[in-house]
């Protein structure tokens, strides 16, 4: 009977059985949490609520956020700037001034001060806020390695949870694996 070939019907129960058993590993192995990478490579306040808000809400989705901070978005995450945060005038087409008058000295600090104190009379989270906001519900910050060297930060720098020296291989590996990249 061993010589015998299975019947059709035999075939089509290893068939069946076999693909239950494929369905029970695609089960165990399959992850369907979103994953995002930002690059945010601007530290001006206008330029931080964007991540830290996108950040934030993909956090609180359940979404697996990494945040990696290049050049002056390194501000946003330093522990003695990232409350401090300013606003440019100059060069910003969606500032309603010309920039000729948006070159005069002063004209950062009042625009600043405009922004922040509307962020205030709307009762809208702070920079410091949000960023520990986006570590409660676990995005991951990063600091460029390559940009603290270059700005002479030392990881003590930073605000507590944010992981420094996180190199630009690294970076692009994140933003492979994510469904979602965005560059801010």
């Amino acid at each position: 009977m061993s010589d015998e070939e299975p019947t059709v019907e035999e075939l089509q129960t290893q068939i069946a059985e076999l693909e239950e058993r494929v369905d029970e590993v695609t089960i165990e192995t399959e992850d369907d949490t979103t994953k995002m990478t930002i690059v945010a490579v601007n530290g001006t306040l206008d330029m931080a609520y964007p991540t830290l808000i996108l950040s934030s809400i993909a956090g609180a989705f359940g979404w697996n956020v990494t945040v990696f901070a290049s050049f002056w978005a390194l501000d946003m995450l330093h522990e003695e700037k990232h409350e401090n945060l300013k606003l440019s005038s100059a060069g910003n087409p969606a500032m309603p001034m010309p920039n000729l008058l948006a070159v005069l000295p002063g004209m950062d600090a009042a625009t600043t001060w405009m922004m922040k104190r509307r962020i205030d009379d709307l009762g809208t989270d702070t920079v410091p806020e949000l960023i520990e906001r986006a570590l409660s519900v676990g995005v991951e910050f990063q600091a460029c390695q390559m940009t603290m060297d270059l700005m002479d930060y030392d990881e003590d720098d930073f605000i507590d949870g944010v992981t420094t020296g996180v190199g630009a291989a690294n970076a692009l590996r994140n933003m492979s694996d994510s469904d979602v990249q965005l560059l801010v």
